[in-house]
């Protein structure tokens, strides 16, 4: 499941910058690069290597949010002659301007990925590389890993391939826009061709038994000295333009089990017997009807992100699942568990090396396999390390505790009310039947609670709960409510 994006306004963001620098400096998030990684980064940027074909004849495009300037993914479809569907792929090819051990290759593992806060970004790599010389913008010949992937007219992948090439972009487009001009019947053919190919793609991932969710925009606004909550639905193009990444990242996973060397984003299976009761019971309270021998996967397809409830449930419902991680092979040793149980498939992170530090070896691996070469010694020698890197990032841990910070921004002039709440979780498991979760309709807001009366948290009750603390520069819980 995708982060939920939070959105504020200018005046939300005025009133909350001075606890959004604090939540920075408690999970101590560079402010700034240093000198010589800045030095490294114009030399880089004047000076690539630029060993590739040239693909400058296919008119590529962009689908980014409007203010994007790190554009890491370009795409072109066409129709294939005898039928079904040819995708170009393109992914920016960080590779031709990071070398292995520089300074720019040594912040990079020390930042890990790019973080997204409501103010500002805080990027894995200078901006003179993410939003310039490396980012593939209009009109600019940009080098890239070029994905070819031939698709059946039932969206079915028949072939893929990858190599490295020049690119140029020839429109820079946003969600809206795209989306407009989709429903409007104003799209050229290889934009309008985004829709036919994601839905079928999208039946693809039913019929494998894969999951996408698409949970809502969080905004939060000020009005008349309050803070407001409210949520935007997500477009219909966004989860066809994400169809073709996770398509590309199977393939590359696939590429790479094939090749003997890689990592993957692997997932297993949730089949713990306690768990899977437990996320019934939270259904259950939410109201939210899942019947005897349905899966977790097929209960998921009939849920409404739109829905406050439903989305409570797909929120707290990836708290229990098994945790997603890299897992590195190599001499053809490959791993007994290679699947994504979401995804349904092998999958790679390989589609945003711009914004992730994994992606720039898995991209390099796929390449060097299309080729049938060696993996380049520079991957192979930090293959290894890269789960503990990627699992020193902080994406995760800002995401969390900046939409902690906006809910409690939301409740702050509220605290000692009382709420209708719903308890969806409890630490019974952990011997502290006291604490646990509640959902609450309005503001739909999930929040910690304890009971004060010495009396067991039952998952599912209904309760009054009433709100002890909403601070949004507090380090711990920055919502806390209590039942009596």
């Amino acid at each position: 499941m995708r982060r939920r994006p939070l959105h504020m306004s200018g005046e939300a963001l005025d009133a909350l910058r001075s606890a959004l620098v604090e939540l920075r400096t408690e999970l101590k998030i560079p402010s700034a690069f240093p000198r010589r990684v800045l030095k490294a980064a114009d030399t880089a940027a004047a000076h690539p290597d630029l060993a590739h074909e040239d693909a400058t004849h296919l008119p590529f495009f962009t689908i980014d949010p409007s203010t994007s300037k790190d554009l890491d993914q370009a795409m072109h479809l066409e129709r294939r002659s005898g039928g079904g569907f040819r995708v170009y792929y393109a992914i920016a090819d960080v590779a031709a301007f990071v070398r292995p051990g520089s300074p720019l290759d040594m912040e990079a593992r020390d930042r890990v990925e790019t973080l997204y806060f409501p103010d500002l970004k805080v990027p894995l790599h200078p901006p003179v590389l993410s939003e310039d010389a490396a980012s593939l913008l209009p009109y600019k010949d940009r080098p890239a890993l070029l994905w070819q992937h031939d698709l059946d007219a039932d969206g079915n992948v028949t072939a893929s391939t990858v190599t490295r090439a020049m690119i140029c972009s020839r429109a820079k487009f946003s969600y809206q826009g795209v989306q407009q001009d989709i429903e409007n019947g104003t799209a050229e053919e290889s934009v309008a061709l985004l829709r036919e190919i994601g839905k079928l793609r999208e039946n693809v991932e039913i019929t494998r038994g894969g999951i996408s969710v698409h949970l809502p925009n969080q905004e939060v606004a000020l009005h008349d000295g309050s803070f407001r909550l409210s949520y935007a639905a997500t477009l219909p193009v966004e989860g066809w333009n994400e169809q073709i990444s996770l398509l590309t990242g199977m393939a590359a996973a696939q590429i790479m089990i094939d090749s003997g060397t890689g990592i993957l984003r692997t997932q297993k299976e949730q089949d713990d017997p306690h768990v899977v009761r437990r996320l019934h019971g939270i259904a259950e309270c939410l109201g939210i009807a899942w019947d005897p021998g349905v899966s977790y996967a097929a209960l998921v397809r009939t849920l409404d992100p739109k829905n406050q409830r439903h989305m409570a449930f797909l929120t707290e419902a990836t708290t229990t699942m098994p945790k997603a991680e890299y897992t590195v092979f190599r001499d053809h040793r490959t791993p007994e568990h290679t699947m994504h149980a979401a995804i349904a498939a092998p999958y790679a992170h390989c589609t945003a090396p711009l914004r992730r530090l994994v992606d720039r070896y898995t991209g390099a691996l796929c390449v060097a396999a299309c080729a049938d070469e060696d993996p380049p010694k520079w991957v192979l020698d930090a293959l290894h390390c890269l789960p503990c890197d990627m699992a020193r990032g902080k994406g995760g841990a800002a995401d969390r505790q900046t939409v902690d910070l906006a809910e409690a921004a939301v409740l702050m002039h509220r605290v000692g009310e009382e709420f209708d709440a719903a308890v969806i979780d409890t630490d019974a498991e952990w011997d502290r039947p006291h604490n646990g979760k509640v959902y609450l309709a309005d503001p739909a807001v999930l929040a910690k609670v304890t009971s004060t009366s010495g009396q067991d948290l039952c998952l599912g009750a209904s309760v009054r709960a009433r709100l002890e603390r909403a601070a949004p520069s507090s380090d711990v819980d920055k919502v806390l409510f209590t039942v009596p």
